[in-house]
């Protein structure tokens, strides 16, 4: 007796929530039909899904959890010309990002992932790309003698790297390892919009923030403190097109520089996509219009016994 009172306590609830869900879905209590149930219980699962999804896309996308000592100041959105779906890269800022690159960067970041060959038809010509290579020496060999010997570089070569080894390029720079800058856009939080906010944040510490000798106070980086120093000032870089090299226009054009070098293969991905749309629309159409001619005789039969006289 005990037990049977207990489960009619307990489902008291459970039968509430649901006449209160019937109600609200325009159903009139729960003695109906089981398909009124079943349109409650689908309610409910609707209801609790679009919840969920809601949360989760929140906590991937608002970053306001995240304190500045953990990931540094979330950097605002920037209206990039290739983040549209059917946009391409800037291949002018490109070259005028890797002549930043060249001549600031290179000294501390490599670019491993990149040969000289993936510039041409992106951002210089062949030749240009051939004179460029042919500025640096490569190690190559063993010759027919047993010896390596160096050799001017070629289109088939990976860019040159500023340090031989990581215990050099930390011994260059206090210690701290400068990171290659192939995946750079990728690897980073935030990607494009990161990369930029931090090349252009540099300012003095705000009252009672302390930073130690040796360090730079940017916002952006992680904890505030950063051992690069700014690079980029106004002028610094003479762009071959006349552009006017200010801070926000180089710290613009190497974020492009690496965003292509962190997907080389975009442009050409987003022009097979455009393909692979047409030709599945077209066959889609096709289809359907052949499943309507086959199957419209079938379905609109009329099928009459007639019974014999």
């Amino acid at each position: 007796m005990f037990a049977r009172l207990s489960g009619q306590v307990a489902k008291r609830p459970l039968k509430r929530l649901v006449n209160a869900l019937a109600q609200a879905r325009g159903v009139s209590g729960t003695s109906g039909a089981p398909q009124s149930k079943t349109k409650v219980v689908a309610a409910t699962t609707a209801v609790a899904a679009a919840t969920a999804t809601g949360i989760g896309y929140y906590l991937y996308v608002n970053p306001i959890h995240a304190g500045m000592e953990d990931e540094g100041l979330h950097s605002p959105s920037y209206p990039w010309p290739h983040n549209g779906p059917f946009s391409t890269f800037d291949h002018a800022s490109i070259r005028r990002g890797y002549q930043v690159y060249r001549e600031v960067c290179s000294a501390c970041h490599s670019l491993d992932r990149i040969a000289w060959r993936n510039l041409v038809g992106v951002s210089h010509t062949e030749d240009e790309v051939k004179t460029m290579a042919e500025e640096f020496e490569y190690s190559d060999g063993p010759n027919d003698e047993g010896e390596y010997f160096q050799r001017p570089g070629k289109l088939s070569d990976h860019m040159p790297r500023p340090y031989p080894n990581e215990e050099a390029a930390r011994a260059g720079n206090g210690g701290a390892l400068p990171p290659d800058l192939s995946l750079m856009i990728k690897a980073r939080h935030g990607g494009a919009d990161y990369v930029f906010s931090l090349l252009t944040g540099y300012f003095d510490p705000p009252a009672g923030v302390e930073i130690r000798e040796g360090l730079n106070y940017n916002p952006y980086f992680p904890g505030g403190a950063i051992s690069m120093a700014r690079l980029l000032f106004d002028g610094v870089v003479e762009y071959d097109d006349g552009t006017p090299a200010t801070t926000s226009q180089m710290a613009k054009d190497v974020t492009t520089f690496l965003a292509w070098a962190a997907e080389p293969e975009h442009d050409d991905r987003k022009k097979m996509g455009v393909k692979a749309i047409i030709i599945l629309s077209v066959m889609t159409i096709l289809s359907i219009w052949i499943k309507r001619n086959r199957w419209s005789p079938l379905k609109s039969r009329k099928i009459v016994y007639a019974p014999p006289k």
